[in-house]
């Protein structure tokens, strides 16, 4: 059986090698618990993610205590002293000892051993005087208040800085550094969610309806795995947020139709799909990874979904004169920057920059402009992105409508439910927040060809 702190730096190293996704590289965790307990799982993952949360503030407070600059500290011994102030920091049940033994142990383990003595004295002298380490308030240097105290990377810090007010930058550090609940929706093929509900309150936490997805349930702290819960295994719920939720009752797709899910992915949106068609019609899912869609296609089973087809292809590059044209209705759950679902994913904004957004935007506009012509006149086309930056949002709608002025933003608001529909503006489309909406940020738009 390895161990929690081995596996969690395991895990940080590999993510800084920029080669996979923190989603990836967590799923490639053997399971079970003769790999590791369920004890220690969740304390690896409450490592990776917390590290992930608070790396600024981290960093911060190493600078501090560190005669080396940060710069010139091996990126495997800066993880190890990241695990281990984030341990002496935030895990009240850790004692200081054992966070300062083992990460001296992991760092004897490893490459750079040699450094065991510095990071023994700095995590010791940390342990005692962390809470002496100043930072700036918004109003003393609202910069380092954001990067040094709320762990935003300095780019992000100074985009948010230009067009947010400081109330709303601070609701939104305190929203995306917070543990969010797990939120699933009910497969209404199988069940309806006053049965998953009460099939699922023994088995977690705490339990609630979510305020606005109509099929929607948050949860906190199941006992067991996702996928080992019962009702899972039956193809009960799928997980996923409640903003992604949204995006199918936008587009709102009717029994018997002909949908093409543009970007299907690993199929979350394309099962929501199937369920409001009563599985009657078809659906084409599409993605250039076909691996994704071995997954996705696993998943439709699962779930008693029969209508999908999956066809492989990349939407950058135009499809065939004549090959999947004439659909009812378009999902485009558009490649972007992930900037929306920092929540869930911290890995992102450590990840992410102006240029990174500039290309998703290209890939954006490119995508739109060769699903343009596969809408059928008077159909649907809906674009949507997890993210509440402005050139993958209203900027790239704009720029669509310039070029195809046979489509116009679509007033009407599908399958909505009232709750959220006050806050749409459907000039442009709208956002979800997670400091408003307790969701991820995404950015949504409905869009109608003309006859």
């Amino acid at each position: 059986m390895v161990d929690a702190r081995q596996t969690a730096l395991a895990v940080l190293n590999t993510l800084d090698l920029g080669k996979k996704t923190l989603d990836r590289i967590m799923l490639e965790i053997p399971q079970g618990d003769d790999y590791l307990s369920r004890r220690d799982r969740a304390l690896m993952s409450a490592m990776v993610y917390g590290v992930l949360r608070w790396r600024g503030r981290l960093d911060h407070i190493t600078a501090y205590f560190s005669n080396t600059p940060i710069g010139k500290i091996q990126p495997e011994v800066l993880n190890i002293l990241r695990l281990g102030l984030f341990q002496i920091i935030f895990l009240d049940r850790v004692p200081d000892s054992a966070a300062v033994n083992t990460s001296v142990e992991l760092t004897k383990q490893s490459k750079s051993c040699r450094a065991a003595g510095f990071v023994n004295a700095l995590l010791r002298k940390a342990a005692t005087d962390y809470k002496h380490v100043p930072l700036s308030t918004f109003q003393e240097d609202p910069l380092t208040f954001l990067t040094s105290g709320q762990s935003v990377p300095e780019w992000l810090a100074k985009r948010w800085l230009k067009r947010l007010s400081a109330e709303t930058i601070i609701t939104l550090c305190k929203t995306i550094n917070a543990i969010p609940p797990i939120t699933i929706r009910t497969n209404t093929l199988k069940t309806d969610r006053e049965q998953l509900i009460r099939s699922l309150e023994d088995r977690v936490e705490h339990i609630e309806p979510t305020s606005y997805a109509l099929d929607g349930i948050k949860i906190m702290n199941p006992k067991q795995s996702i996928q080992h819960l019962a009702a899972y295994k039956k193809g009960w719920f799928q997980v996923q947020d409640e903003a992604a939720q949204l995006v199918a009752l936008l587009l709102n797709p009717q029994p018997g139709e002909t949908v093409l899910d543009a970007c299907a992915g690993l199929g979350g949106k394309t099962a929501h799909m199937a369920q409001l068609m009563r599985n009657q019609g078809t659906i084409t899912a599409l993605d250039h990874n076909a691996k994704k869609l071995k997954q996705l296609s696993d998943e439709m089973r699962r779930l008693g979904v029969s209508m999908v087809k999956a066809v492989c292809h990349d939407l950058q590059i135009p499809l065939a004169e004549n090959q999947l044209y004439g659909f009812d209705r378009i999902l485009l759950d558009a490649p972007c920057s992930g900037l929306g679902v920092m929540r869930r994913n911290p890995d992102i904004k450590w990840n992410s920059s102006t240029s990174r957004l500039e290309g998703c935007a290209d890939i954006q506009k490119r995508i739109l402009e060769n699903l343009a012509a596969m809408v059928k006149p008077d159909g649907i086309l809906v674009y949507a992105v997890c993210s509440m930056e402005p050139e993958e949002n209203e900027a790239v709608i704009k720029e669509f409508l310039k070029k195809q002025p046979d489509f116009v933003i679509d007033k009407r608001l599908g399958k909505l439910p009232e709750t959220i529909r006050s806050r749409v503006k459907p000039i442009a489309g709208f956002r979800t927040l997670p400091f408003i909406n307790d969701m991820d940020g995404f950015f949504l738009a409905r869009l109608k060809r003309r006859k």
